[in-house]
């Protein structure tokens, strides 16, 4: 997987960007030719724990063929919860990645984002996207037994504890979605409130989300993802000094709140207004007390 190509990078459009360019307006590096190593890192692991499974229930081999390193393996083996988890040297085949913050869109890009949205279905989905912070795949599965228009808040099927949680969006949510409803009519109970546009009746496919961001990065020239628009939930709500730290937690349903900080951070695009009174800020004028002679100064400190 370290050397060969990714069949999925095959499919592109004339005038596609280079893989792993980054884009200008985004800052954001474009997919490589071939694996992630992320994607190596969770291949490995997937393999890893299929036969750690089948091994401890004897279905299957006893040794993992997937190495492991043995000093992590004492330094979690008694390791507390409470305790941060302590830097140990990676397994063999293990790829080094680097930790990459979490960017948010700025500003001046999300309005032109939302304005490159064509219709009022693609602007709801936008608004629940970036106030609630759910996932696609969990936006997707919204019925209309699923919003609570009176609480402002959706009740989503989580990707991790797979439970139905409620989240909570802006008023501005609710709004681009009663203006869609009122666009298609009503719905079926227990079916996807999002549906397509064109062709028969049915509910809108990931794919097809994917592929409303896919034409509006081709209008701006972004390579912007829904993803990218939960990491700009979570760092607007964890740097507005509205909400604490669990408190966001609470809302993008992590299971570790070392995760939620991983969003207290802060962007150069927010820094621009600020840099720029900084770097115009006039020479400071040296004064003096008063009382001391201009040619004792002037000898002391110079002319």
């Amino acid at each position: 997987m370290r050397s060969a190509p990714n069949p999925q990078r095959h499919r592109r459009t004339l005038g596609a960007p280079e893989p792993g360019s980054v884009n200008l307006r985004t800052g954001k590096p474009t997919l490589p030719q071939g694996y992630a190593k992320r994607t190596v890192n969770h291949v490995l692991s997937v393999v890893s724990g299929f036969y750690q499974f089948h091994g401890h229930r004897g279905h299957g081999p006893v040794i993992n063929p997937v190495p492991s390193s043995a000093q992590r393996r004492r330094a979690l083996s008694h390791l507390s919860p409470l305790e941060p988890e302590p830097v140990t040297g990676r397994a063999r085949l293990r790829q080094k990645v680097p930790d990459r913050p979490p960017r948010a869109i700025p500003d001046r890009l999300w309005d032109e984002l939302f304005e490159a949205m064509g219709c009022e279905r693609d602007r709801a989905l936008l608004e629940f996207s970036v106030s609630s912070g759910a996932r696609a795949a969990e936006l997707l599965g919204v019925t209309p037994e699923d919003v609570d228009w009176a609480g402002r808040q959706i009740f989503v099927i989580s990707k991790g504890t797979r439970l139905r949680q409620p989240v909570p969006a802006s008023p501005q949510a609710f709004v681009r979605l009663a203006l869609y409803l009122d666009e298609v009519g009503t719905l079926t109970p227990g079916d996807s409130i999002w549906r397509v546009r064109r062709g028969d009746d049915r509910p809108l496919s990931y794919w097809a989300l994917r592929r409303i961001m896919q034409r509006a990065n081709h209008l701006l020239g972004t390579n912007w993802t829904w993803h990218d628009l939960r990491h700009t939930a979570a760092i607007r709500m964890a740097n507005s000094g509205q909400l604490t730290l669990p408190e966001v937690q609470a809302i993008l349903r992590h299971a570790n709140i070392q995760t939620t900080s991983r969003y207290l951070t802060v962007g150069i695009e927010e820094l621009f207004d600020k840099l720029t009174e900084h770097y115009a800020r006039p020479r400071p004028e040296p004064r003096y007390s008063s009382g001391y002679a201009a040619a004792d100064i002037e000898a002391v400190f110079g002319g």
